[in-house]
């Protein structure tokens, strides 16, 4: 009679059964995310945070403890105050304007329409393009020779070569082209946050107010809005965090001018820390960053904390 031989089992390493743990798996798979935040976020805002406490600048490479020195002298400076008022008026006017555009054009695309696919692709666009190259493109729009926007109204007979203005040479101009920008940068991630947050709400709701005798202006500001709120904060958030610390459209534009009118934070930090050598106040006006966002973010988030209880 034939004897079957059984199989040997193999051995099972130890290493297999730890990666079979729940809290070991999670934590391998979590580590390069914090390995990555440790590296890229939290060591140079520990640098941040030593250069402000000290004298250090590129021509005198000291480490000497002055404490909460650079602080006092930003705050004392009235041109740190505008570039301060400059980068609120900045940062919520192409917010609000970049929410208002979206808005629209969400509700635009959501009718159908010949081409709207196409449409929806080209939306994407001020994402694609690089923030340099559109804003090199927005740099000859508003040129002061050589405006599209002036020669069109000249054309059409609203201007004269005279009256035409500078866009980018009046201080009030320069700002409001800067915003126009920015939320145009926005306004795609607008319409996507819009499109997502108007799908959500449920057809019954919509046909109940329909019904109801709600027309389109009622059922979108006093049903649609209030739904979408939460959806609307969250996207205003990552746009205020990302246009607050943003320098490239103002560096790219107008380098802060005409006499600093259109200075942001971001970019005083720059020109302080790396373009004059700087490096404490410069680090100093870069953290102040830190606390007005940490308290616009907390209110935003007890807001939509708020709205879903």
């Amino acid at each position: 009679m034939a004897v079957i031989a059984e199989p040997i089992a193999k051995p099972v390493s130890r290493f297999h059964f730890v990666l079979d743990r729940r809290e070991v798996l999670e934590t391998i798979l979590v580590a390069p995310a914090i390995l990555y935040v440790l590296l890229l976020v939290g060591l140079p805002l520990l640098l941040a945070i030593y250069y402000s406490l000290s004298a250090y600048t590129i021509y005198n490479p000291t480490w000497k403890f002055v404490g909460l020195a650079n602080f006092e002298q930003i705050l004392q400076d009235p041109t740190f105050l505008d570039t301060l008022r400059n980068t609120f008026i900045f940062t919520f006017g192409s917010q609000l304007l970049g929410l208002v555009l979206g808005k629209f054009g969400a509700f635009l695309l959501l009718r159908p329409f010949r081409g709207r696919k196409i449409v929806r692709a080209l939306i994407i666009l001020p994402f694609a393009v690089p923030v340099a190259l559109a804003t090199i493109a927005w740099q000859w729009m508003f040129d002061s020779l050589y405006s599209v926007i002036n020669w069109s109204l000249i054309a059409a007979g609203f201007l004269t070569r005279e009256d035409a203005p500078n866009w980018l040479g009046d201080p009030y101009l320069a700002m409001l082209c800067i915003v126009i920008i920015n939320a145009w940068r926005f306004f795609p991630f607008a319409i996507v946050i819009f499109l997502a947050g108007i799908t959500a709400v449920p057809q019954d709701v919509i046909d109940a107010a329909t019904v109801d005798g709600a027309g389109f202006w009622r059922r979108n500001y006093q049903i649609i809005l209030p739904m979408i709120l939460p959806i609307m904060a969250i996207g205003l958030i990552f746009g205020i965090v990302f246009t607050f610390t943003d320098l490239s459209i103002v560096f790219l534009l107008t380098m802060g001018g005409p006499g600093g009118a259109t200075s942001v934070l971001g970019f005083a930090g720059f020109q302080t820390g790396i373009v004059s050598g700087d490096v404490s106040h410069g680090a100093a006006i870069s953290l102040f960053m830190l606390p007005v966002l940490l308290v616009v973010v907390i209110f935003m988030l007890r807001f939509i904390r708020r709205r879903e209880i």
